[in-house]
C-alpha cells in the first residue's frame, strides 16, 4: 500500500510541539466559484468541506484551539442576497454538523457581534454552543460578525467604565486585564495564523491575539484547502524558531 503525501506530512509532525491555537482566514470562495462560471455561493458551499477537513486535521494532531474567520464585520457590506445565502448556509451547517461535534467531543464557541445576526441564526448558534458546552476536546471558535478593531474598542469601553466605577484601578491595567475583556477571553493567544487565497494581510482578524503568531500564507483558494495543506502549515510552523523578542 503506497504512502500518500498527506501520510508523510502527518508523520513529520511532532504532536508534543503542536501549536496550541491555530487561526484560519478562509479566503477565496468567490474566486473559486468564478473559475467554474458559478455564483459566489457555490464557492461558499464548497468551502464547507475544507472546514470539515481543517477540523479533522486539528483533531488528528491534537490541537486544542481552532478559530475560523467565518464572517467579518466588513462582510455586512456585501450584497443582501449573498448575506442571506451565507446566513442560511451557516444555519444549515450547524444543524448538519452538531451531531458530529458532540461525537468528536468538540466544544463550539462563537465570537463577534452576534446581535447583528438574524434572530433564527443567532438562536441556532447559541443552542449549539450550549449543547456542546460540556465537551472538552477541540475548542472550535467561529468568528462571526467579527472585527478585531471593534473587539478592542468594546474592551476599552468596558475597562474604562470599570475604572470610572473604581472596579479596576488605572495602575493595574495590563495585558491580562485587556485579555479578560476581549471576545477571546478564555483562549490563549494565537500560535499560527493560516490564510488561503493569495492575499498577504490579516484583514482585521484577531489583531491583539496574533501579536507573536507565525503567519502562513497560501496561494490556493479555500475550497481547495485539504488536510495535507493544514499539515504542511504545521510542519512549516515547527521548523520556525519562536523567540518572542529574545535571542
Amino acid at each position: 500500500m503506497s504512502v500518500t503525501v498527506q501520510d508523510k506530512l502527518l508523520k513529520e509532525i511532532d504532536r508534543t510541539k503542536a501549536p496550541n491555537h491555530v487561526a484560519v482566514i478562509m479566503d477565496g470562495n468567490g474566486r473559486w466559484a468564478k473559475k467554474f462560471g458559478k455564483e459566489r455561493f457555490f464557492g461558499h458551499n464548497s468551502g464547507v468541506n475544507s472546514v470539515r477537513d481543517t477540523i479533522e486535521a486539528s483533531i488528528d494532531i491534537g490541537i486544542k484551539n481552532l478559530t475560523l474567520y467565518v464572517f467579518s464585520m466588513e462582510n455586512w457590506k456585501r450584497p443582501e442576497a449573498e448575506i442571506k445565502a451565507l446566513m442560511h448556509l451557516l444555519f444549515s451547517s450547524i444543524n448538519g454538523e452538531l451531531e458530529n461535534l458532540n461525537k468528536n467531543n468538540i466544544k463550539l464557541n462563537v465570537i463577534g457581534k452576534k446581535d447583528l445576526l438574524p434572530k433564527v441564526t443567532k438562536k441556532r448558534l447559541e443552542t449549539a454552543v450550549e449543547e456542546t458546552n460540556k465537551n472538552n476536546g477541540l475548542n472550535l471558535n467561529l468568528a462571526i460578525s467579527y472585527g478585531s478593531k471593534q473587539e478592542i474598542i468594546e474592551a476599552v469601553k468596558s475597562i474604562s467604565e470599570k475604572v470610572k466605577k473604581n472596579i479596576i484601578s488605572l495602575e493595574n491595567i495590563d495585558e491580562n486585564i485587556i485579555n479578560d475583556h476581549l471576545y477571546t477571553r478564555n483562549l490563549d493567544n494565537v500560535d499560527l495564523l493560516i490564510r488561503t487565497g493569495g492575499e498577504i494581510r490579516v484583514s482585521n482578524f484577531l489583531l491583539w491575539q496574533i501579536s507573536y503568531a507565525e503567519l502562513f500564507f497560501l496561494e490556493l483558494l479555500w475550497p481547495d484547502f485539504k488536510k495535507r495543506h493544514f499539515y504542511e502549515a504545521i510542519v512549516e510552523y515547527q521548523k520556525r524558531a519562536r523567540r518572542f523578542g529574545k535571542i
